[in-house]
């Protein structure tokens, strides 16, 4: 399996989900060790999504699949998402 980590890391969608799922897994690991941390899982969270947010202010995480931070010039086009068929709506 080859993965492009780099690239996947910037999409903020992708760097949210990893982060959340490797927080759910310290916490769980922590409840069967029977030890309760002093501060609550959704609070880590919104500290951890917080510093993403920051991150994706200053452009640091952008959408992987253009070069930049602009949107390519086919992606202007559209009026709606790109379907499955890789055409985009036009209205």
């Amino acid at each position: 399996m080859k993965i492009n980590w780099k690239l996947r890391l910037q999409n903020k969608t992708t760097l949210i989900t990893l982060i959340l799922c490797i927080l759910a897994v310290i916490y769980q690991v922590l409840e069967a060790c029977k030890i309760v941390p002093e501060i609550e899982q959704q609070e880590v969270a919104n500290m951890l999504l917080t510093v993403v947010d920051i991150l994706c202010i200053l452009g640091i995480v952008v959408d992987p699949t253009t070069e930049g931070i602009s949107d390519s010039c086919r992606a202007m086009k559209y009026n709606r998402p790109n379907n499955d068929k890789g055409e985009g709506k036009k209205e």
